[in-house]
């Protein structure tokens, strides 16, 4: 398993990218097989393109999976803010 930073901005943890991942311990890390897993790129700068999960582009966005990894200190079930 390879552990990649999210803040390098890779396919890997782009919401586009549809090669298989996931989550780290941590919302700043996401977990691919290896450097060579390939997913097609859905909507980015590559759209319709198979991408290698440490690829690049202009065209990131945070996987929205991770983002949800990444509240801190959530609402109490039943306590609406």
């Amino acid at each position: 398993m390879v552990i990649q930073a999210v803040d390098r901005k890779r396919c890997a943890s782009c919401e586009r990218w549809t090669g298989p991942r996931q989550g780290g311990d941590s919302p700043d890390i996401v977990c691919v097989e290896s450097e060579t897993v390939t997913g097609l790129c859905n909507g980015g700068g590559w759209h319709g393109a198979e991408r290698r999960a440490r690829s690049a582009c202009g065209h990131w966005l945070r996987w929205l999976a991770l983002a949800r990894g990444a509240e801190t200190d959530p609402a109490p079930p039943g306590k609406n803010g």
